[in-house]
Parts: C-alpha cells; structure tokens; sequence
C-alpha cells in the first residue's frame, strides 16, 4: 500500500495552505490505494484513428487532462486510476472541473507551470492559472478523493533531467503533461506501457482522438521541450522496435527495476 502522496507534491502544512487556513482540507487526503504492479500509460494525442489496447486488463491507467473515454471504449478502454490535469483544467470554466465526473473517483494529480526559480509564495501568489480555489473546492467536496498539487520544483526537477540528456540548449519551459505521467508512473509501478507518445506509422497532425483539431506542434512541441522528451523515452524504451513503429509502443521499466550502465573505470564491459 502506498502510505504518502506522490514525490514531488505540495505538502499540507507548507505555506501555499497555511496561510489560508486550509489545512483542514487534508485531512482525510491519505494515498492509500494499492502500489500497481504493472501500469500502461495510454495517451492518444497524435493520433485520429486509435486501435484498441486492452487497458482495462491492467492495474492502473493514467489519462491526461480532459480525455474523455465515454463513446472511445472501443479504443482506449474505460478504466481511469489517475488523471494527470494541468492548472487551465481547474481555471477555466468550460471543463467543468467542480462538477464532470471525469475528475471522480480517480487519483488527480495538477500542476501549474510556475518560473524556474520561482519559490512558493510567489508561485502562489502568481500562477499562471488559478488552480488553488477550485482545488480548495473540490478537497471540501470530496474530502476522501486523493488530490494532490505537483510542486514547482519537482517540474523544473524533470526539465534538469530533459536538459542533462540533451546536447542542445532548450528553453526553460516546463515539460508536458505526458512526460509528468510518465515519470510519475514509472515510480509507481514495475512496468509502464505508453502509447503513441511516440508516433506510429499512424501519426497524423490531430492533436487529441477526441477533438477535431490539427497542429504539428502537438506531436513535435511548441512550448513544452516534447521533442527532446521523446527522444529521451525512446532511449528508455526497453520494448521491441516493431512495436513502437506499428504501434506506438513503449515499455519502460519502473525506477525500482531500472538499471544503469557502470560508467566506473573498473567496468571492463562499459
């Protein structure tokens, strides 16, 4: 069982809550859902036409944002254990954050792209959206559903692992909410699948299998590092390459199975 929130989170008693008084809100936010053995991480944003995965046959699935799966079951399953949300899913009023049932009974995670260096009281006192007071409303609501806000410099944390494995110079610009689930996912479980993260020989420009809306940059990035993201996942990539060019497949092991190369100078096999 896992007895404490993700790493990387916005902890009750730091000053973001305290010095509002909402402490109270936590209470009963225990992480306390069973630690998957095995997750796939399915995120269909490059593709338009999706070929069904069995998604549902394992312990957790991680969705991103407001991807819905009512009318895609045929292709991307119905079982949700984790959404990953950024701070425009909380802010703007058209997701319906406080009311769709696509943020309930499901582990939420949400993150805000804060500066670099910013600390908290400045991130909390300028966020790029104001994710804090329908968190606070949602916490009220559903004091029971584990929620939990991404820390600043656990984002920054994954660009310095981005920027280390990347000859080029990159913007300081926060990485997308699929390399977050990627990272997240990897510390839970013992294997994680993802899905055309990657794009297959099926890659078109559509952005999200459930909206008609077409961009390059959302295969390739425009503001998030996604290219160097994905050339970083593809090194990890421990599965077959007929099933990343076929499918879009990736298998990365979890952080407890993975092992690095001995660079010592004793290592004879380096």
């Amino acid at each position: 069982m896992v007895s404490s929130p993700p790493s990387g989170t916005v902890q009750p008693n730091s000053v973001v809550f305290t010095v509002n008084g909402w402490e109270a809100a936590f209470k009963t936010n225990a992480f306390t859902r069973a630690r998957p053995l095995e997750c796939r991480l399915c995120d269909f944003t490059e593709k338009k036409n999706v070929t069904y995965v069995p998604l549902d046959s394992h312990d957790a699935v991680l969705r991103f944002n407001s991807a819905p799966t009512r009318g895609y079951e045929k292709d991307v399953g119905n079982k949700t254990t984790m959404r990953i949300i950024n701070s425009q899913i909380l802010a703007n009023p058209s997701h319906h954050f406080i009311d769709s049932s696509l943020y309930k009974d499901v582990i939420l995670v949400a993150w805000d792209p804060a500066p670099y260096s910013a600390n908290l009281n400045l991130w909390y006192q300028k966020p790029d959206y104001n994710l804090f007071t329908p968190y606070i409303q949602h916490r009220r609501r559903h004091p029971a559903q584990p929620f939990y806000i991404l820390h600043p410099k656990f984002i920054w944390q994954l660009w310095d692992i981005i920027q280390e494995n990347t000859r080029e110079k990159i913007q300081p610009n926060p990485p997308s909410s699929g390399f977050i689930g990627i990272l997240i996912m990897m510390s839970m479980c013992r294997e994680v699948h993802v899905y055309e993260y990657i794009p297959s020989v099926r890659q078109t420009e559509l952005c999200h299998y459930h909206e008609l809306y077409y961009d390059a940059a959302c295969t390739l990035g425009a503001y998030h590092p996604l290219l160097y993201e994905k050339l970083l996942v593809q090194r990890l990539n421990v599965g077959t390459q007929a099933d990343l060019h076929r499918k879009g497949k990736v298998v990365l092991p979890g952080f407890r199975a993975l092992r690095c190369p001995d660079t010592s100078p004793n290592n004879t096999y380096s």
